[in-house]
């Protein structure tokens, strides 16, 4: 049996939150809420009883599943921050931007301001190439620095 969670919360297919053990009632009145939602946003359509995806909720569903994508960090521990990274995300991508943001924690990267962040170099290929597949790329700019940044 496999297990969805998203941000913590229990979930099937669809991100739709999995309705609590006893509380048969609600967790109905929930679960339509969940589907009519997403019917008002056009993501599914309902027909003959049963479930459609549209091409909207299959775009939908497709960009939470590139931003489910986790790339470890490739540097050791205390590396020389060389690699100074700046964005500016719209706020229409801010679950991009948090990503982003994750991202660069994970690999040990230093906020200087809210998107200026420094730390080690060169960026993982695999991490750079989903970069541009998500279209954040255009967004990003990167200067290799002269000698390593310190934290004081």
């Amino acid at each position: 049996d496999i297990k969805l969670s998203y941000k913590g919360v229990p979930t099937r297919a669809l991100f739709i939150s999995v309705p609590w053990e006893n509380k048969e009632d609600r967790s109905k009145n929930s679960f339509e809420s969940t589907l009519s939602r997403m019917k008002k946003k056009r993501l599914i359509d309902i027909r003959s009883s049963k479930w459609f995806l549209t091409k909207e909720g299959g775009d939908y569903f497709e960009s939470k599943r590139k931003l489910s994508v986790k790339f470890p960090s490739p540097f050791p521990l205390n590396a020389p921050r060389n690699l100074l990274l700046m964005f500016d995300v719209p706020e229409t991508r801010k679950m991009e931007r948090e990503w982003l943001r994750r991202h660069l924690q994970e690999f040990q990267y230093f906020m200087i301001q809210k998107s200026v962040w420094v730390g080690p170099s060169p960026l993982p290929d695999k991490f750079k190439k989903h970069i541009r597949n998500i279209g954040l790329d255009k967004f990003i700019k990167t200067f290799k620095l002269a000698k390593s940044y310190k934290i004081v």
